[in-house]
């Protein structure tokens, strides 16, 4: 059974960079026609990018770009944009566009970094985030991005050396953001078997957001391996409430509530998962339930025959 109780456990997404605004001299001399056409597709394609209109702030942005093709916040607002999309390859494409017109543009190399990470870039994501660090030693966003891509490449001490940098410069960032990353601290600890600081991070994290799905989850995977079922169950209980189609919440305080006899909301439960995970077309996963289900079902007959025997 216990191959089924593995830890699922995941991991935040990097800190999305705000639209940047263009800005202009306040003495500039008058603008050429051609270059105020330019401005006014990049302030359409902001307030697009504002209301989450990607596609028609990517055609704004683009109309500016061929109007002023040195209108750098353009490039750097439409690699959010195709971020946004998915479009990860023409993301970076446009932020090095950008650092070839200011190699100092941070924001660029933030952003390009979120498109290495996306698509699985991880070492290309810390060069680009090294490189904001190298220009502005203070930016939590590097710090924490970085620390996101050397988890992905087990660099685990690495990692958590950048999640703490991170929380070193957190005055401007609000309770959420650092409970995110608390969140990730508590991964790196778990997956090196460092349970009481893992547990130590995941508390935190939900005492800063009570609604920290992610920390009461892996709170509960570092209980449940920890054999402080109660608790992890109590985790697991709090998951479903924030998040009622966690198929794996349902799974694994299934497992928790088998293991400790209560066996009627343990197939509840396990039932639920199968419904969540066919749903999300996790087709291996619900078989897999259903094979549980099937084997608890026919532990309770045996066990019932056993007693009236």
């Amino acid at each position: 059974m216990n191959r089924f109780c593995k830890l699922l456990v995941t991991v935040s997404i990097a800190v999305a960079i705000a639209i940047l605004p263009l800005r202009t001299k306040a003495n500039a001399s008058p603008i050429a026609r051609v270059e105020m056409q330019a401005r006014n597709f990049f302030d359409l394609g902001v307030e697009n990018a504002q209301h989450n209109r990607y596609d028609r702030a990517i055609e704004a942005f683009t109309r500016a770009i061929e109007l002023n093709p040195k209108l750098a916040a353009a490039y750097g607002n439409r690699c959010l944009m195709y971020i946004n999309l998915g479009n990860y390859g023409t993301a970076i494409a446009d932020c090095t566009s950008a650092l070839q017109l200011n190699p100092d543009n941070v924001e660029a190399y933030l952003n390009r970094g979120i498109a290495d990470y996306r698509r699985g870039d991880f070492q290309a994501a810390i060069a680009d985030y090294s490189e904001v660090i190298a220009r502005r030693t203070d930016d939590f966003r590097a710090y924490y991005n970085r620390g996101l891509a050397r988890f992905e490449l087990q660099e685990y001490a690495g990692a958590i050396a950048d999640y703490d940098r991170a929380l070193d410069e957190n005055s401007a960032i609000d309770d959420a953001v650092i409970a995110e990353i608390y969140t990730d601290r508590g991964l790196v600890y778990l997956k090196i078997e460092n349970g009481e600081e893992a547990i130590a991070n995941f508390s935190r994290a939900i005492a800063l957001n009570i609604n920290n799905e992610r920390a009461y989850f892996n709170r509960g995977c570092v209980c449940h391996k920890r054999g402080q079922l109660q608790r992890a169950i109590q985790d697991y209980t709090r998951v479903v409430q924030l998040k009622p189609g966690s198929a794996e919440a349902y799974l694994n305080r299934g497992l928790l509530r088998h293991q400790l006899g209560l066996h009627q909301g343990a197939i509840a439960d396990l039932r639920t998962a199968s419904k969540y995970f066919g749903d999300r077309g996790n087709i291996p996963a619900y078989r897999q339930t259903l094979a549980l289900i099937e084997s608890f079902q026919r532990l309770i007959l045996f066990s019932a025959q056993t007693d009236v025997g």
